[in-house]
């Protein structure tokens, strides 16, 4: 299996330079797999689907014809960033989740950036992740969004820009120490020939985190991850960090609020005070008193409890009004107006179809654009431009027409590639890479976080509902 085999590719490849030479960080990994046979490598693919297979690494994805489990997909080419790089990632990260939280706190409280013209109200008033239920709450440590999923991407110029913020229920970090776990456990020689910076403590720095949100003073807060079941995509995920964590799994209908705005959950010996609550359960759903009435999946009174200060809950309900693509454009301005700061991290140009010109620009250049819509994720409502039919580009310039302050576009971003061990062969494919940020009484960000590959050729769909797949983050420290 031969680096120098590698077809160069049109786009920045991560490991290989455009004279097809391994880039500094990446030539013990090419002098490894210049070692390995085809068959030898074939050998652990099948390794490491047996494990995760063994251990149960799934995801669900929804269908019509109904659920369906699936083993998580998972290639053994480790994706590779230097040291020096991902510490400009890092400040850049922790950056911008500081500013996400002020300007969460800010909104449902003084409103000063929109007294200041720094953000535009008109945004806010068309935005449906914005709670009534939330105004007048100030937090501890002032965080909303505990748990930050941001998606980056590189662009053809080397540049590592932000795609988008994840900040009402992140997943994917069950996959990016899984991912980690089985290149140890199966291909431990990899570890030996370079310094590979460490993530295995994210459920101990997790742990604290939430650990600092305790309302009351107590050593061994009770600590619980709420669950909508198992039925859920991400069960796999909640019930690995509660785990890792030692902390309670549970779902709607084992907890209770008290005449007291206590919640409390059921056990062998009786009710238990709850502390905190690590929510993966969408905001409408967790209180039918306050949302959804017919929600079976939340507590009813849990917002009540909230809001008089009896537990804590991460991420914090109405976390998810920066949650939205149309506000991701003005986090470069929030970071600015909060933090009196450049940004670290650029932003991928955007376009706002809200903005008579930018609407007029969107509809002229639907074959160059990604459109996306505000609030959904996983890849789902949006338009790839180059790729689709004119039909295709009419239908959805409806769409836009009839709601413009639900859209938005983008450049279609000539995104890096990674070999990927493709059959027996190793062929480039497109990646994103989605770090997560802790943010409580101190802030953290993972050495690395989930690469999301896109398996098919050409694609640049990376979710794994969609028919991507993933591979290990390494932070190489270079010299070493």
């Amino acid at each position: 299996m031969r680096c120098e085999n590698y077809p160069k590719t049109a786009f920045y490849d991560e490991l290989i330079d455009e004279h097809g030479a391994p880039r500094p960080t990446a030539k013990a990994l090419c002098a490894h797999l210049d070692a390995q046979s085809a068959d030898e490598l074939r050998t652990r693919r099948e390794a490491i689907d047996a494990a995760i297979t063994t251990m149960g690494i799934s995801f669900t994805v929804y269908s019509d014809a109904g659920n369906i489990d699936r083993a998580w997909p998972f290639d053994l080419i480790p994706r590779i960033v230097p040291e020096s790089e991902w510490r400009k990632i890092d400040a850049g990260l922790k950056q911008r989740l500081r500013a996400l939280n002020m300007f969460i706190e800010d909104i449902y409280n003084e409103q000063d950036i929109i007294r200041e013209g720094v953000f535009p109200a008109d945004v806010l008033d068309g935005s449906v992740n914005y709670l009534e239920a939330c105004e007048g709450m100030k937090l501890r440590h002032g965080a909303w969004a505990h748990i930050c999923g941001t998606d980056l991407v590189r662009g053809g110029d080397g540049v590592m820009y932000v795609l988008e913020d994840n900040l009402r229920v992140p997943s994917g970090v069950s996959y990016m120490l899984e991912n980690r776990g089985l290149m140890k456990r199966l291909l431990p020689e990899l570890f030996t020939d370079q310094t590979i910076l460490p993530l295995d403590d994210y459920p101990t720095r997790l742990y604290e985190m939430l650990a600092s949100l305790c309302p009351r003073d107590t050593d061994r807060p009770v600590i619980v991850v709420l669950t909508p079941g198992v039925f859920n995509s991400a069960y796999f995920e909640h019930s690995y960090l509660a785990q890792q964590m030692g902390a309670y799994l549970v779902e709607g209908s084992d907890l209770s609020v008290n005449g007291d705005d206590i919640v409390t959950m059921c056990t062998v010996g009786g009710p238990r005070r709850v502390d905190v609550i690590y929510r993966r359960v969408d905001d409408k759903f967790i209180d039918p008193e306050v949302f959804h009435p017919d929600s079976m999946l939340g507590v009813p009174g849990l917002m009540r409890a909230w809001r008089a200060g009896k537990v804590a809950i991460a991420n914090a309900p109405g976390s998810g009004v920066a949650d939205d693509k149309i506000v991701y454009t003005y986090v470069p301005d929030m970071i600015r107006f909060y933090l009196n700061e450049e940004p670290i991290l650029p932003n991928v140009p955007s376009y706002l179809c809200m903005r008579e010109d930018d609407l007029a620009y969107v509809l002229a250049h639907l074959d160059e654009l990604v459109v996306k819509p505000a609030n959904e994720s996983g890849g789902y409502g949006m338009l790839i431009g180059p790729k689709a039919t004119e039909a295709e580009r009419a239908e959805f310039a409806k769409l836009i027409i009839a709601e413009p302050r639900n859209y938005m576009a983008q450049p279609m971003l000539a995104l890096s590639t990674v070999p990927t061990l493709i059959g027996d062969a190793l062929a480039p494919r497109h990646v994103d890479l989605r770090p997560f940020i802790l943010q409580g009484k101190e802030m953290s960000v993972t050495t690395g976080g989930l690469t999301r590959v896109a398996m098919r050729e050409g694609s640049i769909v990376v979710n794994s509902s969609q028919g991507g797949g993933s591979k290990d983050t390494w932070i190489v420290k270079e010299g070493v």
